[in-house]
């Protein structure tokens, strides 16, 4: 993972207004060095203005030292060049400070302002020294050679330090606009990886709710059966044998089916677990990696763990009225085929209602309705009270409070309605409607 902007600035750890120590130290230097520069070229100065020679030292020291201020005031730095050019002072001074006020951030029209009158500064100070030369006889060329030497003095001194500190500056903004761009990049590739792991972890939470709902109502409706024909067979096993053994083979097949669809569910939840064990080796950055796996282990695991049908309802009800309940079917409309989960939804809400019954109100006559509309499927299972107010615990089935529950989760999962609760009769009616699409 590459540095941060935030990270990055706070490492900037050097003295004063530097940002590193390389370079304090390589102002410092130039600083020294245009001191040194300025202080010799004191001396011829402090001649011809009829000063000590001392003054002249003293005051290119100070004026060449402006340089160690380049980067805090690079515009102080131009115009002491300027205002020393008059006296052949500071040329080094003048080529630093024009290319690191051409490098630093400010208006175009300050540069060019500031490097315009540097050019023209140099351009007079070149003239005028030229000609006092020729008039000394020191130059004995044409009169053509002084505005030559002034021009090209000047531009010499002022373009490139211009033009190159223009390039460093443009490119050096170029990097930090690329550089924050990697870090928002990065910041942005970190918030999808993290979205895609919630992501990955809230697809991963609903299918064990799921696969635990499916659990639950096929666990709890087949051992509850297999309660109810067990205190069957110990109720009869002596009066009438071929009844016992008839609940004894009841009891079996219940048992076998219990078994196999658990076998089906630890199947998912091992090929769950194994898919989640590798999308937590899986890198964050690996953003499209995380959401694909998790989006296709949930498809693998739903086609893994094939539901009931509506179409099975006939044997649900045989099963129950095989363990003593009196079931009462009923059926409106014609009968089609939905989607799976319709389907799947559907039989289980029934399924877990008479599951309650055997649970809670053992021996009541049960009323089971499914209603088949045009865009949308209804059913509602009824029981009456149970003929005896003991025989709701006779078979001493436990209850987890889980089923209705399950059932609403169900229901309003495929944006249907679902209502429960006791009726006026004493018994306890549980409806939904589910959309057909």
């Amino acid at each position: 993972m590459t540095t941060t902007g935030e990270e990055r600035t706070t490492a900037l750890t050097g003295p004063w207004w530097w940002a590193r120590w390389r370079s304090a130290v390589l102002d410092g230097s130039l600083a020294l060095v245009s001191a040194l520069e300025c202080a010799a070229e004191g001396i011829p100065f402090a001649r011809d203005a009829g000063i000590p020679v001392s003054v002249g030292i003293v005051f290119g020291l100070l004026a060449g030292s402006v340089l160690l201020l380049r980067r805090k005031w690079p515009i102080a730095v131009v115009l002491v060049a300027i205002a020393i050019t008059p006296a052949q002072m500071g040329f080094l001074m003048g080529i630093v400070g024009l290319y690191t006020l051409a490098a630093a951030e400010l208006p175009r029209r300050i540069i060019a302002a500031l490097a315009g009158m540097s050019l023209v500064g140099t351009m007079i100070v070149t003239f005028v020294r030229v000609r006092q030369d020729m008039a000394r006889g020191d130059l004995t060329l044409g009169d053509w050679f002084v505005p030559f030497a002034s021009i090209t003095t000047s531009l010499g001194l002022t373009a490139p330090p211009v033009l190159l500190g223009l390039y460093v500056g443009a490119r050096r903004r170029l990097m930090e606009s690329l550089r924050e761009r990697a870090d928002s990049l990065e910041r942005e590739l970190q918030l999808l990886a993290e979205r895609a792991e919630e992501r990955a972890e809230w697809a991963r939470s609903e299918e064990r709710t799921r696969i635990a709902r499916e659990m639950h109502d096929v666990v709890a409706h087949r051992v509850s059966l297999m309660v109810v024909h067990a205190a069957a067979l110990q109720a009869v096993a002596r009066k009438d044998p071929e009844k016992a053994v008839k609940n004894a083979v009841l009891v079996g097949d219940m048992g076998r089916q219990a078994l196999t669809e658990l076998r089906e569910m630890l199947g998912v939840l091992r090929s769950g677990d194994g898919g989640q064990r590798r999308a937590a080796s899986v890198a964050p950055p690996a953003v499209g990696v995380a959401v694909a796996e998790a989006d296709s282990r949930v498809g693998e695991d739903e086609v893994a763990v094939e539901g009931p049908y509506l179409s099975e309802l006939d044997v649900l009800i045989g099963q129950s009225a095989a363990a003593g309940m009196v079931v009462d079917l009923s059926v409106e409309g014609d009968a089609r085929s939905y989607a799976r989960a319709v389907e799947q939804t559907a039989y289980r809400v029934v399924q877990e209602a008479l599951t309650n019954v055997h649970k809670h109100a053992a021996g009541a006559k049960t009323h089971v309705r499914l209603a088949h509309r045009v865009s949308e499927i209804a059913m509602q299972v009824e029981n009456e009270p149970p003929p005896e107010p003991s025989s709701a615990s006779a078979a001493r089935l436990p209850s987890g409070g889980n089923g209705l529950l399950g059932m609403r989760e169900r229901v309003m999962a495929l944006g249907g309605v679902f209502v429960s609760g006791p009726t006026d009769a004493g018994g306890f009616r549980v409806s939904a409607v589910i959309p057909a699409t």
